[in-house]
């Protein structure tokens, strides 16, 4: 079976971004090229870092590299700006999707503004080119869908350095998150389900649920139609959490004219995560996806309407929201105009990630 040509379905979704009054940006320059003459890493880690210090001039970049299980993996780490020394912050990990690197995932998507406002650490784990031509993480492959191997390994391990590492600011280990976009939106999924340890939650935009596909064929279906069994899914996702199972609450951002990953995966990725935090604490977490707490439509001035639902559970703590996108293509929400995927015409789908980051651990009772 031939790979999956990510141009092609990124060509495909370019006219729903056009219509709808943003701009998907141009395929990265090393995927016009054949698959031989892909950019090394190093040099598209250059490229990243010059794109990145264009996109954050109030916080700090630094290209980071780090050794897991003996291969070399970049990150690009944004730190705020104004923390005072020896600060306890929080940590969000953004996952870019395919034909996407760290830096045009931090363009689109805005993310190191909100970490600037709000005080957190943002950090870009760089997909190898030698490990996918197109650079998405491989979530559709069984071996990186486990704890202690392959990318999810190799993410937790990048996370956690930086976690352990003394600077002018601490990572609040209580506030640590994953975020992505499509294919990092489902490695964000898979991260959640093995290390609800080291994720206190979870964001997944355009992605996919937690092992709704395990081969490149299943992929394509996923996609397409979302996986078989999103409840069979959400035990698989409990059982890979072991004895460190917990509720982990998750936000889910989709739109609703998505021709690249079906919006159908928007309402799996939900249920999923309600049935793993159901199965962890079923005296707390016995939530319904067809019973909000609460749902209210909103329309942006000159731009898509949407709904927003949310579900507290029976402690009054914030476990799962849903940010439906009208006429919302494959694309982040409310990013960068002619960014990367990013339409500038959604609701702020950064804003709305971080403010339930803050919300779902705030509120949550200690112990």
């Amino acid at each position: 079976m031939s790979p999956i040509d990510w141009r092609e379905l990124y060509a495909s979704n370019r006219a729903v971004i056009e219509r709808a009054g943003g701009a998907p940006g141009e395929l990265p320059a090393g995927l016009r090229a054949p698959l031989d003459a892909a950019p090394r890493p190093a040099q598209v880690l250059a490229g990243c870092l010059n794109r990145a210090q264009a996109a954050g001039k109030s916080g700090t970049w630094d290209e980071r590299t780090f050794t897991v299980a003996g291969q070399t993996r970049h990150a690009l780490v944004h730190a705020p700006a104004g923390v005072e020394p020896h600060t306890a912050v929080p940590l969000v990990c953004m996952l870019h999707g395919c034909t996407q690197d760290a830096a045009s995932l931090a363009a689109a998507t805005l993310m190191n503004k909100a970490a600037d406002r709000y005080g957190f650490v943002a950090v870009y784990p760089q997909q190898e080119r030698g490990d996918n031509p197109r650079g998405c993480w491989n979530w559709f492959l069984p071996e990186h869908q486990a704890r202690g191997a392959g990318e999810p390994a190799a993410i937790a391990a990048i996370v956690r350095e930086l976690v352990g590492t003394t600077s002018q600011w601490t990572i609040d280990t209580r506030r640590v998150f994953v975020a992505g976009l499509s294919a990092g939106g489902a490695m964000a999924a898979i991260l959640a389900a093995v290390y609800p340890d080291l994720f206190a939650a979870v964001a997944v935009h355009s992605g996919l649920s937690y092992r709704s596909a395990a081969s490149l064929g299943a992929a394509f279906t996923a996609m397409a139609r979302g996986g078989e069994d999103p409840i069979g899914q959400g035990r698989a996702a409990h059982c890979a959490m072991g004895d460190l199972a917990r509720p982990v609450p998750s936000i889910v951002v989709h739109g609703s004219a998505d021709h690249t990953v079906a919006p159908v995966n928007a309402d799996q990725v939900l249920q999923q995560s309600m049935t793993a935090n159901r199965l962890a604490a079923p005296e707390t977490c016995d939530l319904d996806i067809a019973r909000p707490t609460t749902t209210s439509r909103g329309q942006v001035n000159d731009g898509h309407a949407y709904t927003r639902s949310q579900w507290t559970d029976r402690r009054g703590v914030l476990m799962h929201e849903l940010l439906k996108v009208d006429g919302l293509g494959h694309a982040w929400s409310g990013g960068a105009p002619a960014g990367s995927y990013s339409d500038p015409r959604g609701p702020d789908a950064t804003e709305a990630i971080w403010r339930f980051f803050a919300q779902a651990t705030a509120d949550r009772p200690a112990g």
